[in-house]
């Protein structure tokens, strides 16, 4: 049996793990590991190259998990004009360039992260007759306004990067992972920051959320939060809630999912690194995609200032989130707004206020393939002839 060629970008938790993980499979194998890291960190494992092209000589399939859009787009741009196909545990990615990526080749988001569970719930649910009304993430704790001492302590704690605890804590992983849910799965973001309920019932509040889908006469994609003090801690998890023919009401009593109108199901567990094979097996089989950003986008996450921001000041990658936090919105509401996936290396021009959002005007932003990718979203957002 040949094992099919894994090439992987990043050496991170998801990049290390997914490795990992892979080795334990006779079907496939790990055949190159992109990495910007110095090849002396790794000095027993030839498997590890700074060469994209070795990458996309030595593999029959990409897994992107590095999360930085600006250095990722450029490189996933090559890899897809080579014909190979891409899975990705990366939303941020898809928010900002991964309409105009999807125009390149086969990009798909996997199952394990929030996001691909609720696509792959989504189409298990459909295929029995539910018609989602949310799409709901379950969020156990948020800090707007993190210390670097208590994020420090938690990335170590952790094992994870600075910048990924700090996106965790203040909201921006998941109006991030939200966005690409509203994105890619026909729903919208139904309001600036999401409804995200505090909840000490998801099956109560989760159907609070669906009436307001109704109400807007769309599905949503957001989030409750549990509430504090705790009655039971929220699973580390994601919910989707539906309607379905009365006429089968009591038979759905009797299945022990209430009594209507609204069904609340809930996924309690995402493995990350260790579903990804699932979707990386199905891709290589020929199934289509599992999650995208669509042709289709509507939603964005903004960029908000967590404290003044004077001219001249640098906005890098690593502490971005220190200074600023991402907000989910309806691009038209605010199109001139700087998605949170360009946010590295810009330079603030004049003064920004706490709270601010932060627009084109207010910034230099670098020219990238992942600016030129979400320039590329924007007119499909806005209906522009592309």
């Amino acid at each position: 049996m040949n094992k099919s060629k894994i090439g992987i970008i990043g050496t991170g938790f998801v990049g290390g793990g997914l490795k990992r993980t892979i080795e334990e499979f006779s079907d496939m194998e790990v055949s190159c590991v992109l990495t910007r890291r110095d090849l002396e960190d790794f000095p027993c494992e030839k498997v590890y190259t700074n060469s994209v092209q070795e990458l996309i000589d030595k593999s029959d399939l990409v897994v992107e998990c590095n999360g930085d859009p600006i250095y990722v787009t450029d490189i996933l741009c090559r890899v897809l004009d080579a014909g190979l196909p891409v899975v990705t545990k990366d939303a941020e990615l898809h928010i900002t360039s991964g309409s105009y990526l999807s125009t390149k080749g086969f990009i798909t988001e996997a199952e394990g992260d929030q996001p691909g569970v609720l696509a792959a719930m989504k189409k298990n649910l459909v295929s029995m007759g539910f018609k989602p009304l949310v799409y709901g993430n379950l969020k156990g704790f948020l800090n707007l306004h993190p210390t670097f001492e208590e994020m420090e302590y938690w990335a170590e704690k952790q094992g994870i990067s600075l910048e990924q605890v700090v996106g965790f804590t203040d909201g921006t992983k998941v109006n991030i992972e939200q966005v690409l849910v509203a994105n890619g799965l026909d729903a919208v973001i139904a309001k600036q920051g999401m409804f995200g309920f505090e909840s000490d019932d998801i099956d109560m509040d989760s159907k609070r959320l669906a009436a307001l889908a109704k109400e807007i006469g769309n599905p949503i994609s957001d989030y409750l939060l549990q509430k504090r003090p705790a009655r039971t801690k929220f699973p580390p998890g994601v919910f989707i809630t539906s309607e379905y023919d009365q006429k089968q009401a009591p038979a759905l009593n009797y299945l022990k999912l209430g009594e209507g109108p609204y069904y609340t199901l809930i996924r309690n567990y995402h493995l990350v690194h260790l579903e990804m094979p699932k979707t990386i097996r199905e891709v290589l089989m020929g199934h289509g995609v599992l999650l995208n950003n669509s042709a289709q986008p509507t939603a964005s996450v903004c960029v908000i200032a967590k404290k003044e921001l004077t001219p001249g000041t640098i906005l890098s990658r690593n502490l971005r989130n220190f200074q600023v936090r991402g907000e989910a919105l309806p691009i038209k509401d605010a199109p001139n707004h700087v998605p949170i996936g360009l946010v590295n290396d810009i330079v603030i021009r004049h003064r920004i206020e706490p709270g601010q959002i932060l627009m084109f005007d207010d910034v230099d932003v670098p020219e990238s393939k992942a600016y030129e990718g979400w320039r590329y979203t924007l007119k499909l957002a806005l209906s522009e002839e592309i």
